[in-house]
């Protein structure tokens, strides 16, 4: 068994960890990313092709960090030097008196306004003649925000793993599970099955895996797990073609009747629209639960909305796959950016982040996370996803 000593030690090699380890290497911290599956995984939730960038968010504190994260895609990209957004603005509609996982259409425009960010807002029927839907009520409304985009994430992924591998302060280690973590007075010891490695920090970012680690702390998260479906559809009109969008709709039964979707692009099935269900219909208990294959429901009801709202596109479900992603049980908190809970001894010298949707942060979140290990504080406010002992539990 080998025995190295770094600066940081990165736990998770998904988007945010090779962000996190990207940040830390320009800052010439030896640095070590140890990922428990091999990098580019379809097992956590980093899976899939593409993600949404938007800003319209209930709250203004959001649509602050989305627009904060702008100049750090712009600064990925040219760094890459590759194109991971594609620019196609992003739709919000449905019944204006919906509050879903995404928020709410009449509080998002009110976070939007008074942040200075242009958008527009629309009826039923604009809806339905500038952006190719059909059916849709006369009472929904909606707002079309121009910067928003598909991102390339699998290109965004590919890209931070390339540049890792440039870095001289930076090693990659995949198949290397964490399997125990011991203090060492301010130091930590991290035995994985290829080594046994030294910190003096630790970023712990290994997605909807997150308490299989930190449970060797003696802390835990309360969390749920989606195990979210997708699927792709195929193009009937060759010219049609959708911004990145997501429906505000009340909840039929079981089904959560929330979608959301993408345009083509000519890096993932240009001929196909992907859209997917914003629900799950059975939760899971734990991670290990989940399955490749999605649920067959789901997509059943995706179908009859894309039957019944969509033109241009056939209604067979195809590509079809799944994400895994873990969701805070507490109310209005969907990231969690904190150190470890002070009773974890070294606890500062523990940066954590855990739950939400954050593909959309990808490299901002890179730079506060390297910024919190290796400083101890970031200039970007993270009050909103502190959260302390609500959050952390003691085991």
């Amino acid at each position: 068994m080998k025995t190295e000593n770094y600066d940081v030690i990165v736990i998770g090699g998904g988007a945010i960890g090779l962000a996190t380890a990207y940040h830390l290497g320009q800052r010439k911290a030896k640095t070590l990313v140890l990922e428990q599956f091999t990098f580019v995984n379809q097992l956590g939730s980093s899976a899939g092709v593409s993600r949404q960038f938007r800003i319209p968010y209930p709250d203004e504190y959001m649509v602050k960090m989305a627009l904060e994260a702008q100049p750090y895609w712009d600064a990925l990209e040219k760094e890459a030097n590759k194109s991971l957004l594609d620019k196609v603005g992003t739709l919000w509609f449905g019944d204006p008196e919906v509050h879903s996982t995404e928020g709410n259409i009449a509080e998002a425009e009110k976070a939007l306004q008074a942040l200075d960010v242009p958008y527009t807002t629309l009826t039923s029927k604009e809806i339905e003649e500038k952006y190719q839907f059909k059916n849709l009520p006369e009472n929904y409304t909606g707002l079309f925000q121009p910067d928003g985009a598909s991102i390339n994430f699998k290109a965004t992924i590919e890209a931070l793993l390339d540049l890792c591998k440039k870095e001289e302060t930076v090693q990659l280690e995949e198949n290397s599970p964490v399997l125990d973590i011991k203090q060492m007075g301010e130091l930590f010891e991290i035995t994985t099955p290829n080594g046994i490695y030294i910190a003096k920090k630790l970023a712990i970012i290994p997605g909807p895996y997150i308490n299989s680690v930190i449970n060797l702390l003696d802390f835990k998260i309360e969390a749920t797990y989606w195990n979210m479906s997708s699927a792709y559809f195929k193009k009937t009109d060759p010219t049609i073609q959708y911004p990145t969008w997501f429906v505000f709709q009340n909840a039929i039964g079981e089904n959560g009747n929330q979608f959301y979707g993408f345009p083509s692009v000519d890096w993932d099935h240009p001929e196909y629209i992907r859209v997917a269900p914003d629900f799950v219909i059975t939760p899971l208990e734990e991670p290990s639960d989940r399955t490749l294959i999605p649920n067959p429901q789901e997509l059943a009801y995706t179908s009859e909305w894309v039957q019944q709202h969509m033109t241009g596109l056939s209604t067979e479900p195809e590509y079809t796959s799944t994400c895994l992603i873990a969701l805070s049980t507490i109310p209005n908190k969907e990231l969690l950016i904190d150190f470890a809970p002070k009773y974890v001894p070294n606890y500062k010298n523990i940066v954590v982040y855990a739950t939400g949707w954050a593909a959309k942060f990808t490299p901002f979140l890179g730079k506060i996370m390297s910024d919190l290990a290796l400083d101890g504080h970031t200039d970007f406010d993270i009050s909103h996803f502190q959260l302390g002992r609500k959050f952390f539990k003691s085991i």
